[in-house]
């Protein structure tokens, strides 16, 4: 039985800049990522370091001054490329609720990306179908952001990303600000997506463990340029560039 070729998302050698002359600020310099279906990448490093800017030129907000991004080995260029590319490639933003429109309910949010796409079939059923995948009920169908809780407005907005099937997630800081119960909550069930969907997952942090929890591969981003990569045990228990030492050093350790 034939089967489709896993999908990835590639950016290859990747350079945004912004500024010009002496005030030039270079956010990401000459870098080589790519996710795949079924595989889960974590991007960590400082504040700073690049990691939205990543997200953004992956996600095709904003282009890249030099290099390019990639999805099924077809460059992101023109606009039928990259409404391609947004179907299959999901995004979970950092703060769920401010990205919830406050005057929609529950259902319409999830109905937009099925009515922007085209998605065909029961839109009824595809939206009940994602609430069911992240643990919400019927019963959220109408309701509005400020009647979630912040678990809640958390597990909509992944629910919004996985109504229209994609094939890969952009999940950036995803658990940062949550409490310890939520955060762990969150972990699982990108977890599961991951695992028993066969997502691809890139997730963007500068929590080590989280990263580990999730993603078997990592990449370390420092001033724009990865300055480490490799399974994510091994950048724990040995890194070799400082920077990657000092996120390690950063991890809370339980005392004896």
């Amino acid at each position: 039985m034939w089967q489709a070729e896993p999908a990835t998302l590639h950016g290859v050698g990747l350079t945004r800049t912004y500024g010009t002359g002496s005030g030039a600020v270079a956010a990401v310099r000459g870098v080589d990522v790519a996710v795949r279906e079924g595989e889960a990448l974590g991007v960590v490093g400082p504040s700073g370091s690049g990691k939205s800017t990543l997200l953004s030129l992956l996600l095709g907000v904003e282009r890249p001054d030099r290099g390019e991004v990639l999805f099924d080995g077809v460059p992101l260029i023109g606009r039928r490329q990259i409404r391609r590319a947004r179907q299959a490639v999901q995004y979970i933003p950092q703060d769920p609720a401010s990205s919830l429109d406050p005057r929609r309910s529950v259902e319409r949010q999830l109905r937009e990306p099925l009515r922007r796409f085209r998605i065909p079939g029961d839109h009824l059923r595809l939206v009940r179908d994602a609430l069911a995948q992240v643990g919400l009920g019927a019963d959220h169908l109408g309701r509005r952001a400020h009647e979630l809780s912040g678990g809640q407005a958390q597990r909509v907005a992944i629910a919004r990303a996985l109504v229209t099937r994609p094939r890969i997630l952009l999940a950036d800081e995803a658990v940062s600000g949550l409490d310890l119960p939520l955060r762990n909550q969150v972990l699982d069930l990108l977890e599961d997506q991951h695992v028993r969907g066969g997502l691809g997952l890139l997730f963007i942090s500068h929590d080590l463990t989280a990263v580990r929890s999730l993603c078997g591969r990592a990449l370390v981003l420092d001033h724009g340029q990865v300055v480490e990569e490799g399974p994510t045990d091994r950048l724990l228990e040995t890194p070799r560039h400082p920077t990657t030492q000092e996120l390690v050093d950063a991890v809370p350790r339980l005392s004896a």
